[in-house]
């Protein structure tokens, strides 16, 4: 499969790219400079052992199968235009927070509802966007060999988007639950900043959200 990362210069979509590439998939750093995602690959696959690729963004969207979003909140509009044509019909991934820069602890809500939400409208009904990876701290995705305590919550309106937007998060190394339509994914956006607060009161170094239970 071939998998491409947007903002994979980012913390987030560098790690992303090593697990995936790491379990065998066919991965490519996007960034808006092709050169400095041809960078970032070449350090990822020095990290990791497996062969990461780079390339502008809309280059890495057209050539996927499935295209990831990694990227700040406030440069999703301007990626989505850039790469709207390249990923028509596509699994489109998003790992976006909305989070003010300046109160990173303070969530936030976009007009839509979530980022998701907005970037669903920006792409159009013939992209099956779902949210996921929301929860995971950045650093926790760079050290690929780290098991991590949390899960991974995955938010889309499409069944089967959805079942192989899980998949994708297990073969990452993380525990993934369904976690109900586009319209949640402002529950799960928001736990970034809830996040976040937390550590500002609790020392905690791997904080995640975990859902506990036992199987019926």
């Amino acid at each position: 499969m071939k998998i491409a990362v947007l903002g994979g210069t980012g913390k987030i979509g560098f790690g992303l790219a090593m697990r995936w590439a790491r379990a065998g998939e066919d991965v490519t750093i996007g960034s808006r400079a092709a050169e400095k995602a041809i960078a970032a690959a070449a350090e990822a696959t020095a990290k990791c052992g497996a062969t990461v690729h780079g390339a502008a963004n809309r280059d890495a969207a057209a050539a996927a199968d499935v295209v990831v979003l990694a990227v700040p909140f406030e440069a999703q509009a301007g990626t989505l235009a850039d790469v709207h044509d390249a990923v028509q019909g596509k699994l489109f991934i998003t790992a976006v927070n909305p989070v003010d820069p300046a109160r990173l602890h303070v969530a936030i809500l976009p007009p839509e509802g979530s980022a998701t939400e907005q970037a669903q409208r920006q792409l159009g009904a013939a992209v099956k966007v779902v949210a996921a990876f929301q929860t995971v701290p950045s650093f926790v995705a760079r050290e690929f060999k780290l098991d991590y305590e949390g899960d991974v919550l995955v938010c889309g309106d499409d069944a089967e988007a959805k079942e192989r937007t899980r998949a994708l998060v297990e073969e990452a190394g993380f525990r993934a639950f369904d976690a109900g339509p586009l319209a949640n994914a402002y529950v799960v956006e928001g736990l970034v900043s809830l996040s976040l607060a937390i550590k500002k009161v609790h020392p905690l170094k791997r904080l995640g959200f975990r859902v506990v239970g036992t199987p019926a």
